[in-house]
């Protein structure tokens, strides 16, 4: 005779719970039992279950039984679920398509050519003046970035196995991409789990809006570091599929090739509206591929060519501080002297303290060879 049959299954620790088997028989705790995007429905099976059940169960106990409690019910155990959900999760695609370039010391130094004397005609056997070039140094100082994280002695004993429910992206984070779902098996695991996804975020805000004149910590962001280079000001109007061109052929103009672009979440909306009204695209026309197969939200055809357009969290969807940048991304590149490191720190009191850390620098080589469309309604 099966536990369903006895009305008894076995949950947390060998206390029988006859009410849940009534319910859910051999099912184990937290079991999605219907869901139909996956084509799973167990309601009939369940149905069933529940009716033997209700022919057995015993009137005279109610769930409110036995006095104080928790809510008032105090016979009835506490089943939290397994699955802590992260309701402050952020995708983060800009740091994963940015490339990675190592660097030594404490300076990311490049040069630059910043004028060039043009070549000349000349007559037979004219004489021949050397000409003089400009090259310039450039260089950024490394910023460092910390995620620390502390958990106590009690803590440790006491928390139980979790699953943190859509805290690591698949791929890089962009919009068809999954959430994962690690596990933590303890305290001190689930907290760093946090603490990295943490970082992880702070570095896409910072790629974007970091400013170090406003807080010197940071390393200046695209935003900042592409200044009014090649800007085309909307003045809080209408972002236009003329601004597109126009846009694109500044950095064209400069030599740039872009071939990524980035925004906020309602300026890629209005981008695909522009491109439904103007072009009878179909949504499923838009869609296409960045670098390494990543999934893009729409492909904007250009006189450059295609050109993936990649969403951020951290760009302002507020009307008229709304942008869009065309990137030309052989010429950006995050310096990184140390990537993401894990490090124990002093013994505090009862408790383990730990620290995650990068020391980095974003580099805009030629901000001319990108340019973007800035304050759209």
């Amino acid at each position: 005779m099966t536990n369903a049959q006895t009305g008894a299954v076995n949950l947390q620790g060998g206390q029988f719970n006859t009410a849940y088997a009534h319910s859910f028989g051999n099912y184990a705790d937290k079991t999605r039992y219907c869901d139909p995007y996956n084509d799973v429905d167990l309601r009939t099976e369940l149905k069933s279950l529940c009716n033997e059940g209700m022919e057995r169960s015993f009137k005279a106990l109610t769930s409110e039984a036995g006095g104080a409690g928790n809510s008032g019910y105090a016979l009835v155990p506490i089943y939290v679920d397994s699955r802590i959900v992260d309701r402050t999760r952020k995708f983060t695609p800009w740091v994963e398509l940015t490339p990675r370039v190592t660097n030594q010391g404490m300076y990311a130094d490049y040069n630059i050519i910043s004028t060039k004397a043009a070549a000349v005609t000349k007559a037979e056997d004219e004489a021949l003046a050397d000409v003089t070039d400009t090259e310039d140094r450039v260089e950024e100082p490394m910023k460092f970035l910390y995620s620390v994280g502390r958990v106590t002695g009690q803590m440790q004993s006491a928390m139980p196995s979790y699953i943190i429910q859509g805290l690591q992206p698949s791929g890089t984070g962009t919009a068809t991409a999954s959430f994962g779902s690690p596990t933590a098996p303890n305290a001190k695991q689930y907290e760093v789990l946090k603490r990295s996804r943490a970082l992880r975020e702070l570095e896409e805000n910072l790629l974007w809006t970091g400013d170090k004149d406003t807080t010197a910590t940071e390393f200046d962001g695209i935003v900042e570091q592409q200044d009014t280079t090649n800007q085309k000001d909307k003045s809080t109007t209408d972002l236009t599929w003329s601004d597109i061109e126009e846009t694109v052929g500044y950095a064209y103009t400069d030599s740039g090739r872009p071939n990524l672009a980035g925004c906020d979440a309602s300026t890629l909306q209005d981008l695909r509206k522009i491109m439904i009204d103007s072009f009878r695209y179909s949504p499923s026309q838009m869609s296409g591929t960045a670098g390494f197969g990543v999934p893009a939200s729409v492909v904007v055809e250009t006189m450059v060519g295609p050109i993936p357009v990649i969403p951020s969290q951290y760009l302002s969807t507020v009307s008229g501080s709304k942008q869009l940048f065309f990137l030309d991304m052989e010429y950006i590149e995050m310096r990184v002297l140390q990537d993401m490191t894990y490090e124990d720190l002093a013994k505090t009191n009862d408790s383990q303290k730990f620290m995650l850390k990068i020391y980095e620098a974003l580099l805009l080589k030629a901000p001319q060879f990108n340019s973007f469309v800035d304050n759209i309604k």
